[in-house]
């Protein structure tokens, strides 16, 4: 069985760039759809002046637009850490985080704060992809249901369209039945096999 998740913190941390301003937006919807409140964060590396921040942050906030409840706030320090210290101490239900799409040597040297976030948290975190396709660009059939499934993409009156759903539910009790056979004691699941 599918655990139930109510999210109704939502953690948007932004480092001003365009995949920070793709995942605002996916942050922002969720939270309207949700009912959740959404928390904007950016975090000033070490010995940086914070003195520019306020007033990005706040551009950021009011390109979100209307209907949000958001708390806003500069922290300071090493980002992946300062996200994950934050999403704890003030009760984040889901983060949710922009990618830049880096690979390779790029990938090695400036590392990626969203992998770090993904391994750290204590809460759901989605990712975003910084070359997500923008919602005007989106399939006339999505424009009339009005959103599409955050598992597939695919349009839906849902966040999670019926296959998904469905599938989701197949997968779920396929486990609970290898797990029976296996003869793990329900809710163990299959944590802990590698």
């Amino acid at each position: 069985m599918l655990a139930r998740f109510t999210i109704r913190q939502i953690l948007f941390p932004t480092d001003f760039s365009e995949a920070s301003a793709v995942a605002g937006r996916a942050a922002a919807d969720l939270a309207r759809q949700l009912g959740a409140r959404l928390h904007v964060l950016h975090v000033v590396p070490p010995v940086t002046d914070p003195t520019p921040a306020p007033k990005a942050l706040r551009a950021v906030v009011d390109s979100l637009g209307p209907g949000l409840s958001v708390l806003s706030e500069v922290a300071s320090g090493l980002a992946a850490r300062q996200i994950v210290a934050y999403a704890h101490r003030t009760g984040i239900d889901l983060i949710v985080v922009g990618t830049h799409g880096r690979t390779g040597v790029s990938h090695v040297l400036l590392g990626s704060v969203a992998e770090a976030v993904v391994r750290r948290a204590r809460c759901l975190v989605l990712t975003v992809p910084a070359r997500l396709a923008p919602a005007e660009a989106a399939s006339p059939e999505a424009a009339e249901v009005g959103t599409r499934c955050i598992v597939c993409a695919g349009p839906s009156p849902d966040l999670i369209c019926e296959p998904c759903r469905t599938r989701i539910r197949g997968e779920a009790l396929e486990r609970k039945l290898q797990d029976e056979r296996a003869g793990r004691p329900p809710g163990l699941g299959t944590a802990g096999r590698g």
